[in-house]
């Protein structure tokens, strides 16, 4: 294992560069390069129809199953720019393939994927993005300090950066993130970057990668609003030289992924509670994931937590506007612990529940089957409230 992050995994680099695009002056350009052997890579992307360039051509890319690099900038989403914006996504991959070509192997723009994350519908400058590609490149190295600060600089609101480390038997995993808002199915307004050294295929990265996701970065539910940027990669460099087999590789990655994505929920923008809502006894997998939703996208519940108020009443509302199966007279609540409701009616005091700290369970037992599922969300203040509203000005 080589350093922390994104570079724990042998065969990977990263570098940053401040190219000017984020109003504060801090880095804004990341670089991830994979050395190889192997260049196998999968991704999965947000599930809106409305889709920002690097969106749009990073999903040709991984198409292929290889990749060789992620290019990466904050400050500017580069989505609903028009032809032009495109054409700068592509000036991008080109470049950056160039950087990275040499005399012992040329890349090509479609060997790289680009992401971008800020600010929608203002005209990213390609100059600006290619000087600062330019200057990663030469920045590029797999240290502790390289992959730390390449994971900060595709921060947008995240108040830290955001990496995990985990390793196989033989082998490891590294990942960066970033993420504080619009986090919702569909990923969230997210970048996951992640690398492993394990000598996988594309199509096992892709198993791995959507079994990890489905049941981590899918069920953060912040503020019910989905992001036109999403992106988590997948890379395998190969280069341990250890092959594990898919059941072992995917916990592992479902792991760091639960790692990353409580790290993007507790740097939610102005959240003072991370709340996780466990759906029990439910029917099937999909209704307790419908049932948690609708709990984490009630507004009325997360001002109650954000006021240290268990309105366990505001829950079971929430419960009722789903399709899921289950009997109102039977359904239970529980917050930290105290079991408010009974059987659709008053359960335990709830001045029994302590909401002072940061961690808030809310526990359902819908009596209706089997499976559990749980969901993320976090209160709404606000400092939430404040900090949307004066994004763009």
């Amino acid at each position: 294992m080589t350093g922390a992050g994104v570079t724990a995994a042998a065969g990977f680099r990263a570098g940053s560069a401040t190219a000017g695009l984020k109003p504060s002056g801090r880095p804004d350009i990341a670089l991830l390069v994979n050395d190889g052997p192997l260049d196998a890579v999968a991704a999965v992307f947000t599930s809106n129809r409305a889709r920002a360039h690097p969106v749009l051509w990073s999903e040709q890319v991984v198409r292929s199953g290889s990749a060789r690099a992620v290019a990466i900038n904050a400050g500017n989403a580069n989505c609903y720019t028009g032809p032009d914006g495109f054409l700068v996504t592509h000036r991008t991959a080109e470049h950056v393939a160039g950087l990275l070509s040499t005399a012992d192997g040329e890349v090509g723009g479609g060997d790289v994927v680009v992401c971008s994350t800020g600010i929608i519908g203002v005209p990213l400058d390609a100059a600006t993005v290619l000087a600062g590609m330019t200057t990663a490149a030469a920045d590029l190295a797999g240290d502790d300090a390289h992959a730390l600060a390449a994971a900060s600089a595709f921060m947008t609101t995240d108040t830290q950066a955001k990496q995990a480390v985990r390793t196989g038997d033989g082998w490891a995993v590294g990942g960066m993130a970033k993420g504080a808002g619009m986090l919702a199915p569909g990923l969230a307004t997210m970048l996951v970057h992640l690398t492993t050294d394990a000598v996988l295929d594309a199509a096992t990265l892709d198993r791995a990668l959507r079994t990890a996701t489905r049941v981590t970065f899918d069920r953060l539910d912040s503020d019910g609003c989905m992001s036109t940027n999403d992106t988590v990669t997948l890379m395998a460099s190969g280069a341990s030289d250890v092959a594990p087999d898919e059941a072992s590789f995917t916990a592992v990655l479902t792991e760091l992924c639960h790692d990353l994505a409580m790290q993007l929920l507790s740097d939610a923008e102005g959240a003072e509670h991370d709340v996780a809502i466990r759906v029990v006894g439910a029917a099937a997998e999909d209704d307790g994931v419908e049932v948690g939703r609708a709990i984490a996208r009630s507004a009325l519940v997360k001002t109650a937590i954000f006021g240290r108020d268990p309105n366990w009443g505001r829950i079971l509302a929430a419960v009722g506007t789903t399709r899921a199966a289950f009997d109102p007279l039977e359904v239970d609540v529980s917050v930290n612990g105290v079991q408010v409701c009974r059987a659709g009616g008053p359960g335990e005091d709830r001045t029994g529940v302590d909401l002072s700290g940061r961690e808030v369970t809310i526990l359902v037992d819908l009596h209706a089957g089997p499976v559990e599922a749980t969901v993320w969300t976090n209160d709404l203040t606000h400092a939430y409230v404040h900090e949307n509203s004066a994004y763009t000005t």
